[in-house]
């Protein structure tokens, strides 16, 4: 709160005076500001008394000063601008007094010779007895009115009360609500902020389980895949194998009739021999070697359906099946997945290489590793 230097002029001008009269109100009992008067760290000023009455009521397990048992402080809102006010253990009496307030009250009261809000009071007047100052409360009715209405008027048989005693009772009900607003603002504020937290966890526990799920599925993946690749180097032994002894009898044909194409071409050379003498010296050796070559008897061939490789075929259908009945496991928490065994093949397979089937007759295993995939958590 800020007040100017000049206060003597300031308090001359009626319209000043109610400007300032103004700025010495409390926020909470609306109020001219009763000493002492507190600071807050947002600079603005509070009776001590509103400022108690409304730390308790935002911290009602706090001790009160005369307790003997040693508080550890709490906080309030200020009811002005809404900023956190944080307490150490004094409460309320740990706030510094604003002096210059406190003087500028006790200058106010010495220059001002009518009470609070007198100005406003002698313009109110009644409108049925126009001489008459509005001075007593209807209960009754629940307005004000005047005596003269009370005797003869309007208002001869109901139930009155003096208008100051029902003012203050009014004033000090509506300080009192404000208080238990502002307190219960400030719950709802600490309600608004405990749900903020929930979100910011909702959205870090949801990162970590997508984390968790993308690790899972691609363990999963790598058991797959080395699989395949089990297999498929099984397939290529075999493909190999059956290649190899082919062409070692594609070679030892192609020998056989390279040599009796050989032997057939020197035959043929020799019956164009037209002197028979050189020719009998030759023919006997020639017809022997003809009929040795002719009765050679190569390897057997292949037998029937040797290059086919059906028998590397796998069926799927039932693991591909399988995996999509992975889902959510319900009630899972979070220790129970850390602990969880990974499937990356090692720990999750069914035995070493030798016992898995990758023959002729290999089939796809009931799932990577000899076993189905299980994940406990968060799948089944």
């Amino acid at each position: 709160m800020n007040f100017t230097v000049g206060f003597k002029p300031l308090l001359g001008d009626a319209h000043s005076m109610d400007n300032l009269e103004k700025q010495l109100i409390c926020p909470i009992c609306l109020e001219m500001f009763s000493k002492p008067v507190v600071i807050l760290p947002c600079q603005h000023n509070l009776c001590r008394k509103c400022a108690n009455d409304v730390f308790q009521a935002s911290n009602p397990l706090w001790q009160s000063r005369g307790s003997t048992t040693v508080s550890s402080g709490g906080r309030f809102r200020c009811p002005s601008c809404r900023h956190e006010v944080v307490l150490d253990r004094h409460g309320v009496y740990g706030l510094q007094r604003n002096l210059l307030v406190e003087n500028i009250i006790d200058i106010y009261k010495q220059e001002s010779s009518r009470p609070l809000h007198s100005k406003a009071e002698q313009h109110l007047m009644c409108e049925e007895h126009e001489e008459e100052k509005i001075n007593i409360y209807c209960l009754s009715c629940e307005v004000p009115t005047c005596s003269l209405c009370k005797v003869f008027g309007a208002h001869k048989d109901c139930e009155v009360a003096p208008l100051p005693t029902i003012y203050k009772r009014q004033k000090s009900e509506l300080s009192d609500g404000i208080a238990m607003l502002v307190a219960g603002n400030d719950r709802v504020q600490a309600v608004i902020t405990q749900m903020e937290e929930v979100c910011q966890t909702i959205e870090d526990n949801s990162r970590r389980q997508k984390q968790l799920l993308t690790q899972r599925f691609e363990s999963l993946c790598a058991v797959l895949e080395e699989r395949k690749a089990e297999l498929l180097q099984a397939l290529a032994r075999e493909q190999e194998q059956k290649l190899q002894r082919v062409r070692g009898l594609i070679r030892q044909y192609g020998d056989h009739l390279e040599a009796s194409s050989k032997l057939v071409e020197s035959a043929i050379q020799s019956m164009e021999e037209p002197q028979m003498a050189l020719y009998l010296q030759q023919a006997k050796e020639l017809i022997n070697k003809v009929g040795t070559m002719s009765k050679v008897e190569l390897a057997g061939r292949p037998e029937p359906g040797y290059e086919s490789m059906d028998q590397f075929s796998v069926s799927v259908e039932h693991v591909a099946e399988m995996l999509r009945t992975i889902d959510f496991q319900a009630g899972a928490s979070g220790e129970e997945e850390d602990e969880e065994v990974p499937l990356d093949g090692e720990e999750g397979s069914a035995g070493p290489e030798e016992e898995r089937p990758d023959g002729p007759e290999g089939e796809c295993p009931e799932g990577p590793g000899g076993a189905g995939p299980t994940l406990r958590s968060p799948f089944r």
